[in-house]
């Protein structure tokens, strides 16, 4: 894919530690040149290991400063200790990301978002809503705060909805760097997913791959779990490709099914932990903590202990 812009977001100086790990020595870095980057941006760094298991690795991450618009991290070594304790051997700055929300409904999770950046609490900004229905609550609320709203497929009663390859336009004009769906029922077009490799999201809600799939959405979903007889259910965040709800899943949370749940309960359950999730996953997201296992299983890397993954 083409890789534009991607020397923006680095402090000076750059270079980045060999980490052992037991016995076997392993290597974190930069894939620069690899297909993980794709317009308009780079993508959140390649974790390569030597083997398809995955191993805690010993590094040290300190956070040098941050403000609105950057985020400077210090990836450190304790050979030479500075008076803090730590050598710094490579910085990177990681830059306030703009994000796409996709909705056709209500637009809680988008709500969710869009508050948590008001608040500072995630490193990015809504620049754009997408939609396939522009009288929802999701694109009311956009709207009423300032943030364009794009229709998108068009429709026999609209005149001014995108084609696909127009939609890819618009986002990159936005210089859009990761897209969020967020209740949105329309399959992604596969020119979208090619132009955003690795980094288009959707949350569902159940556990995938179960209960999944073309006709799984909303109160469906929730009828089928408590049907089944399923004692868990909760929402998963994965990566959209071709198909729906059967991208790499990079995240989920449980909730348990009650004896005598209806489907609304349920619903309602699951909901609370969608936009406690979806939130925490997108400021992942925004600070480029997702990180690849050989295997292609993406992880999330604490921010709080850089020797955990989720």
């Amino acid at each position: 894919m083409e890789s534009q812009q991607i020397f923006s977001g680095f402090c000076p100086n750059s270079s980045l530690p060999s980490i052992p790990i037991g016995k076997k020595p392993f290597s974190l870095k930069f894939s620069l040149f690899s297909t993980f980057f794709s317009h308009p941006t780079y993508k959140p760094q390649n974790l390569q290991l030597q083997s398809v298991a995955f191993h805690p690795i010993n590094i040290e991450h300190k956070v040098c400063y941050s403000s609105r618009n950057t985020i400077c991290c210090s990836m450190n070594s304790t050979s030479e200790p500075n008076k803090e304790g730590f050598e710094v051997r490579d910085q990177i700055t990681v830059r306030r990301k703009k994000l796409a929300v996709f909705v056709s409904g209500g637009g809680s999770n988008f709500r969710s978002i869009h508050e948590a950046s008001l608040k500072e609490s995630l490193h990015g900004d809504i620049v754009v809503l997408v939609t396939n229905k522009t009288d929802c609550g999701g694109a009311e609320y956009a709207r009423n705060n300032g943030i364009p709203v794009i229709l998108f497929p068009k429709n026999k009663d609209e005149s001014d909805g995108l084609s696909p390859s127009d939609l890819v336009n618009t986002l990159r004009r936005f210089k859009v760097d990761f897209i969020l769906l967020a209740g949105y029922l329309k399959l992604i077009p596969v020119e979208l997913i090619r132009a955003y490799q690795r980094s288009i999201f959707n949350i569902h809600p159940s556990l995938l791959p179960a209960f999944g799939g073309k006709g799984y959405y909303g109160m469906k979903v929730h009828k089928a779990v408590i049907a089944s007889g399923a004692r868990f259910s909760g929402p998963t965040i994965h990566f959209v490709d071709e198909n729906y709800d059967t991208g790499r899943i990079l995240a989920q949370r449980v909730v348990p099914v009650l004896a005598n749940d209806t489907a609304e309960e349920l619903a309602a359950r699951v909901l609370r932990e969608e936009h406690r999730l979806y939130v925490e996953v997108v400021k992942a997201i925004c600070e480029e903590r997702v990180v690849w296992r050989e295997d292609g299983v993406p992880l999330i890397r604490s921010k709080e202990n850089p020797n955990d993954f989720s």
